[in-house]
């Protein structure tokens, strides 16, 4: 995805976010279904991407078709996508596939924590091992002659128990893979859901192994600071020389010495 594309996607994903706090599946699926009508129609993608087309415009023409028909929360994430620029017309569809699967991962989030998206992961990578060991199954569900409700019950009996935000994300790849194997698409879904658990986890690098204590203290002040359980994982590199660099996410924290004596041989370089 091109910049210009990757900047309006990162601003649909802000403009997302406070709503996924207390989303449920309904949500993701009036995206998803969204997308379909956005996948099958192209002259509705070119006014969208259209450059020369105002962000009002196609904020009402996107409105005009919405309206009545999805959510207030679903019809002002979409309008966030009309509004800013894209770089080709598949880049609107890939962006909006984004935010439903990261709404679905949310929804997931919401369940036991960590421990939510945990099952998620695990359910897309038991259809991914099952699909990938059976040259029947992607047989299957590749048939483009096999109604598509009955490919969607296949992947879901291939993950028992599967959870409702699993059950979804496979029930979207086998009726609507758009251009893929449904196990190459759950892959994609997996890589994105990967994404938002790394909100859950903080990596702590550390140039001597911490002890108990210290390890016990980080993840109190983290928990505290980011408002959540985090799972603290904790790897040793020498090259820090001493201190600390620690990442939640996106986030990053660089207390090492190393890093110091960089930025000083920056500034002497200037």
């Amino acid at each position: 995805m091109a910049s210009v594309s990757s900047e309006s996607l990162a601003k649909a994903l802000e403009s997302l976010e406070p709503k996924l706090a207390l989303a449920t599946v309904d949500l993701s699926k009036e995206l998803f279904a969204v997308l379909e009508v956005l996948d099958a129609n192209s002259g509705l993608r070119r006014a969208l991407t259209d450059p020369a087309r105002e962000a009002a415009e196609k904020e009402a023409l996107l409105a005009s078709l919405l309206r009545g028909k999805v959510s207030a929360d679903a019809e002002q994430t979409l309008k966030q996508l009309a509004s800013t620029r894209w770089s080709s017309e598949r880049d609107i569809s890939d962006a909006l596939e984004t935010l439903a699967v990261t709404s679905v991962a949310a929804v997931a989030e919401q369940q036991a924590n960590k421990a939510g998206l945990d099952k998620l992961q695990k359910d897309l990578f038991d259809f991914i091992e099952v699909v990938s060991a059976s040259h029947e199954l992607q047989a299957a569900l590749t048939d483009a002659q096999a109604p598509a409700e009955a490919k969607a019950a296949l992947a879901l009996k291939l993950v028992p128990g599967a959870s409702a935000p699993a059950q979804l994300l496979l029930r979207q790849a086998a009726i609507a893979p758009r251009g893929l194997k449904p196990v190459r698409l759950v892959e994609r879904f997996m890589d994105l859901v990967a994404k938002r658990q790394q909100r859950w986890i903080a990596h702590i690098i550390s140039s001597r192994p911490l002890a108990e204590s210290q390890v016990q203290r980080l993840e109190t002040s983290l928990n505290k600071l980011y408002g959540r359980d985090l799972k603290i994982n904790v790897s040793i590199d020498p090259a820090l020389v001493g201190g600390l660099v620690v990442k939640v996410g996106d986030d990053i924290v660089d207390a090492s010495v190393a890093s110091r004596v960089a930025e000083l041989r920056r500034s002497l370089a200037g």
